[in-house]
């Protein structure tokens, strides 16, 4: 375990990447010891300082939640992030290249809370039903995924663990909402599917059960999760459930259109 002043200066580390754009080498690396709840205080505490300087916070992010991404950062569950009122973009419009390192995006849903959602010790977990029960309605999103830390070291060129991943907030830089809202019980939400153009070509599509079979399970994931530290999700939060595509590299002027059928349609270009 890294000691709290480790950890502030990690995440200090990554306030700094972020600033100047210049990305910082392996955390696990400097530091073999790390475990998954070292990443996870260095994460919330770089949330703190951002907060600090009057950043709020509007919701979470879930992420690996496929099997094979699981696999490959060899661990057994997703991990989780914390969304920014300055990480959302409107749908439409032109993303600043110049807020990014490396930014790649990944299509998702979003859930709108209008109830609390938190895991109580001694009580059943919450649960999908929970979380469709507390929902005000679903929406198409994009993630925007960065990297304030090295994703291959710059050495060896050995891929980050997630333990890197989970510090740098779970990789989360973004989001673009927009489409159709729809209540939770108006759609089979696990069927929900998208199709990912860029620059006009069809780079991923997917549907939303690759995400853990129900996009909701992840939501009931995370407000379990967060219950050790006597914390869950709020009514009003947004909650993104998961990526079912893999991210797709995006440059300045590269446009990108997800069209999710029936629930409409999102559109951006980063400039």
């Amino acid at each position: 375990m890294l000691d709290d002043a480790l950890i502030q200066q990690l995440a200090s580390e990554l306030h700094q990447a972020e600033k100047t754009r210049v990305q910082v080498e392996h955390f696990s690396k400097r530091h073999p010891g790390m475990t998954v709840q070292d990443g996870y205080a260095i994460s919330r505490a770089w949330v703190a300082m951002k907060i600090a300087e009057g950043r709020s916070v509007r919701g979470h992010k879930i992420g690996l939640t496929s099997r094979a991404m699981q696999v490959a950062s060899q661990i057994t569950e997703p991990d989780f992030g914390t969304l920014l009122d300055d990480m959302f973009f409107a749908e439409g419009g032109d993303i600043p290249m110049q807020r990014f390192i490396l930014p790649r995006v990944e299509v998702e849903l979003a859930f709108v809370l209008n109830k609390p959602l938190r895991g109580e010790p001694g009580r059943p977990p919450v649960s999908i039903f929970d979380v469709l029960a507390a929902t005000e309605y679903v929406v198409p999103a994009i993630e925007i995924i960065d990297a304030r830390i090295e994703q291959h070291d710059r050495h060896t060129g050995v891929m980050r663990k997630v333990f890197d991943t989970i510090s740098d907030n779970a990789a989360n830089a973004g989001i673009v909402t927009g489409g159709r809202p729809v209540r939770p019980d108006a759609v089979d939400l696990r069927w929900c599917g998208a199709l990912l153009y860029k620059n006009g070509v069809i780079e991923e599509s997917g549907l939303a059960a690759a995400v853990l079979n129900h996009p909701a399970t992840g939501v009931a994931w995370l407000a379990n999760k967060l219950a050790p530290y006597g914390e869950g999700l709020a009514a009003g939060e947004v909650v993104l459930g998961g990526s079912f595509t893999r991210p797709v590299a995006a440059a300045a002027g590269d446009t990108f259109h997800a069209d999710y059928g029936p629930l409409g349609n999102i559109a951006f270009r980063f400039v």
